[in-house]
Parts: C-alpha cells; structure tokens; sequence
C-alpha cells in the first residue's frame, strides 16, 4: 500500500461518512489509522509515532481553548440578545433603495464580531432573505450578497475558528494574520461594496415587513447594553488585547446582560453556555437556538486528530514525493496559483473546510520552506484560497449549509463577489510581486 492508496482508502471513507451522515470524527480516525499503518510499514517505529502524534495533540490544546471558548461566546450572545440587537437595528436602518448594501455591511460587522459564517446565515442571513422575499428583491442576488458579508469574518475575524486553525497549523499569530488578511483584501471589499450599492438601487426593496420587530421586541429588551459584547470583540484585539481575555470579558458582560436585563437565571445561563441556548419562542429559536460548549467539541476533535497527520508527515517521508512535485509546479506557476488550484482540489474532494485547511497546511509547510517562503505566507494563501474558495463548492459543507439555511441554490454563488474576488485579486498582486522580482 502506497500514500496515494491509504488517500483514496481516506477519501472513501469521508465519502461513506457524509452520505450516511456519520461525523467527520470517524472519518478522519480512519485516516489516522490508515497513514499509521502506512508509516510503520515504511519503517516508521509506532512507539515513535504515538509520541510525535501526542506530542503535536498537547501542542493544540491552546487553540482547542479557544475553540471552546468560543462556543460559549456564541451561546451567550443569543441569551443576552446581541445577535438579535443586530437583527433589530439592521431592519430598522433598511431603506429601499439601500437594502442589498446595508445587509451586506452588516453581515461583514456581525461575522466578524462572532467569527461564525453559519451562526451569521441562520439568523440575520434568515431576516435578509425574508425581507427579500416579501419585498420583491431578487433571491439569488441577496443570498450572494449574505454569502460574501458572512466569509468577511469567517476569514479574517479574531474569534473565527478557521483563522485560529490556521494559525495553529501554520505556528502564525491569529491577530497579525488578521492585520494581513484585512490588507491583502481592501481592493475586493471595495469592490463589493461599489457592485452591491448599484445592485441595491437596481433591485430596491417594494416594502419592509417589520413583523420580526414586535416579535422581538415582545421577547427581548432592546437596550443599548446589548452592543456592549459585540463592542468588546470588536474594539479589544484592535489593542491588542489577548484574544481569550477578550472573549471572556465579553462572556462575562452578556452574563450580566442575560440575568439584569434579559431575566435570565444564572442557572439557565450557565446551562446555555455549555448546551446551547433554546428559546421558547419558535419564530426566535429557528434564528437563535445553538452555539454552547457542546457545539464545539466536534472540530476540536477534529483538529485534534488532523494535526496528528502533518505530525507523522514530518516524522516520515510519505509525502516527499508529492511535496517535491509541489515545490517544482511552484517554482513553475508561482507559489499562490498553486495553492489555489490545490485549495479548489481539497475542497472539492473532502467537502470540508476544516480538511481542506488541514491538507493545505501539511502538503504544502515544507515545499514553502524549500523555496523561501514562510509559514506566515502559507496562512496568508490559505486565508486568501482555501477558506473563501469553500463556500464556492456547491457540494462543500461551507457552501451548502449557509444555502440551505438561506432557502436557495448556486444560482447565489455568481453573486457571492467577495469569495471569488479575494484570491483573483490576490493572485493578480502576487504575479505582479514575481514580475518585478524577475525584472529586478
């Protein structure tokens, strides 16, 4: 059995777990087992491989922390009612001709104060679509806009899972890959906002329903002191504040939120951070019931195994072969084209961002190191690849659910400009860096 044998067996696997509903978990046990066998019997000791394997495990607990941290973050938000702040304020500052803009704005702001694309798509994505619907403005052409305001964060957001994994996986700093990040797309976010203030004043909205204010209003005080933990995430990464003091402050405040002005019991609050929250309300608890602790431990599974791949990788030579063919096409058609054209590969083929982020990390850590490029440009090309390039997969996890929740199909991805102008426009900034080290 040789490596491209054991990915195949690997592919197979994820392949039987997704259309039987299986967790990734399972899938990616089978790899471990599968590239395990395949190292010891290319001489690989297992008591040496157990090792580096626990070893790279106990190095990612940090960023399982923060992982869990987050989860609970998410839970709170919903119990105090800042997510729903956001919902209510956004409605209201909808004018006709200003909605397409206004929804993508504020999808950028709030996935980017929670760092979640799906947590963004089920409730304020659900309201955009609703008030499309109703007001006679094109489903596709919002749900794209939705599309790209939730990658805003999803990609750059201090509190995002996949920029933590990133980082964790590329031994980068998340808060400077922020930095990075935001700069490489200054050029795409224009542009998206120029595309959808036209589009807004093409495709106005006939009327605003605003049945979803008095329901909220109804079950939530709309106090000002719910932007107050939003503010927090939002303003203390900005000073450099340490990232897990900063989720923790604003834990605390919608903790204190939740009991003084929600009503909710410390005890409730305490079960919503760890469960999820659930809210008695049907029409509130198909936006807001989730996040918690428990929402979590599943991709913290995952990048607790995963990491031990790139682990037996380095410890072995499985994937020299692939890495040297990597390095030449590199020096070929340049470093970021490359990882583009892998990113599409790995998430066309294993459906997840979480993989795909993965994949990149150990095929490509040593063939940046061999032509000089370093780990922070192997975070900054998946940042600018691999996560926006997913919720360009129809059958990807990162695109379908988002969809599934919006109540449409691809016929939305032409309109999501953010995902596909980042990596384009990052790809026309590098090949002009290769010209002019060339012509230098």
């Amino acid at each position: 059995m040789n490596i491209t044998v054991t990915l195949i067996l690997f592919l197979a696997s994820m392949i039987f777990c997704l259309a039987k509903g299986i967790s990734m978990v399972t899938a990616l046990l089978i790899g471990y087992v599968l590239i395990f066998a395949l190292a010891v019997k290319k001489g690989g000791m297992p008591k040496t491989l157990l090792k580096v394997s626990l070893f790279s495990m106990k190095n990612t607990l940090i960023v399982v922390q923060i992982l869990m941290i987050i989860g609970i973050l998410t839970a709170s938000w919903r119990s105090g009612g800042t997510i729903l702040y956001f919902v209510y304020w956004g409605v209201n500052l909808i004018t006709p001709y200003l909605f397409l803009i206004i929804a993508f704005l504020i999808t950028c702001l709030m996935s980017y104060a929670i760092g979640s694309s799906f947590g963004v798509a089920c409730t304020l994505g659900v309201i955009f679509m609703a008030l499309a619907r109703s007001g006679g403005v094109n489903e596709a052409i919002t749900a794209g806009v939705i599309m790209s305001g939730i990658y805003f964060g999803d990609r750059a957001s201090p509190a995002a899972s996949s920029l933590i994994l990133t980082a964790a996986v590329t031994d980068t700093e998340p808060l400077h890959n922020v930095k990075l990040l935001m700069k490489t797309a200054l050029v795409p976010y224009a542009v998206c906002i120029l595309v959808y203030t036209v589009l807004s004043f093409v495709h106005p909205l006939d009327k605003v329903d605003t049945n979803i204010l008095s329901s909220i209003t109804d079950n939530f005080s709309m106090s000002n002191w719910l932007a107050i933990p939003a503010l927090i995430m939002l303003i203390l990464p900005l000073l450099k504040v340490n990232i897990k003091l900063a989720m923790l402050l604003s834990i605390i405040s919608s903790g204190v939120i939740s009991i003084f002005i929600q009503g909710v019991s410390l005890t409730d609050f305490l079960y919503y951070c760890i469960m999820g929250y659930t809210s008695d309300v049907h029409t509130l608890g198909t936006m807001l019931n989730g996040g918690g602790l428990v929402s979590m431990l599943e991709i913290c599974a995952i990048l607790l195994i995963s990491c031990t791949y790139s682990a037996i990788f380095n410890e072995t030579d499985l994937i020299a072969d692939i890495q040297c063919k990597l390095e030449r096409a590199m020096t070929k058609w340049g470093r970021f084209t490359v990882h583009l054209l892998s990113s599409i590969l790995f998430c066309a083929v294993f459906c997840n961002q979480t993989i795909a982020i993965m994949m990149s990390s150990a095929l490509f850590k040593e063939p940046y190191k061999n032509t000089g490029s370093s780990g922070q440009d192997l975070a900054i090309d998946i940042g600018n690849s691999t996560i926006v390039v997913a919720g360009l997969v129809p059958w990807c996890i990162a695109c379908s659910v988002p969809l599934s929740f919006l109540q449409v199909g691809v016929e939305a991805l032409p309109y999501s400009i953010l995902l596909y102008a980042i990596p384009v426009w990052y790809l026309i900034q590098t090949k002009r860096i290769k010209h002019k080290a060339v012509s230098l």
